[in-house]
């Protein structure tokens, strides 16, 4: 075994770390461990099928109960695909008749003032 840094043969063990042997190379300090294991994380391909999945309107909780995904995971795949989305295009003539959705809203105050420990 070799140092990455300097490529000397002259090293040390030097404890472990997370389960794995850490080692030290005396010409130059450096500490290493022998073995790097690649980079964790889903595949490409499950990543495509939960993001399809969200997009045909299934919520981030069935997805992680059919695939396995977490949440959280699901939720920053689609915030990390929503940003290389472009931005809302202008418009170059303006519409005359617009649609809205139904809303309703509550504006004011509660009419009564009892409930949580209050007389």
């Amino acid at each position: 075994m070799e140092c990455p840094e300097c490529k000397s043969a002259h090293i040390r063990k030097n404890g472990k770390r997370r389960g794995k042997q850490n080692h030290i190379c005396v010409s130059c300090g450096r500490q290493f461990i022998d073995s790097y294991a690649p980079p964790q994380g889903y595949s490409a391909a499950i990543k495509q099928e939960c993001l399809r999945m969200y997009v045909n309107g299934m919520g981030f909780r069935g997805i992680q109960r059919v695939k396995g995904v977490h949440h959280t995971t699901v939720i920053y795949w689609v915030k990390q695909t929503g940003q290389h989305l472009p931005d809302t295009y202008v418009p170059q003539v303006i519409p005359q008749v617009g649609e809205l959705d139904e809303l309703e809203t509550f504006v004011g105050a509660k009419k009564t003032k009892s409930g949580c420990g209050q007389q």
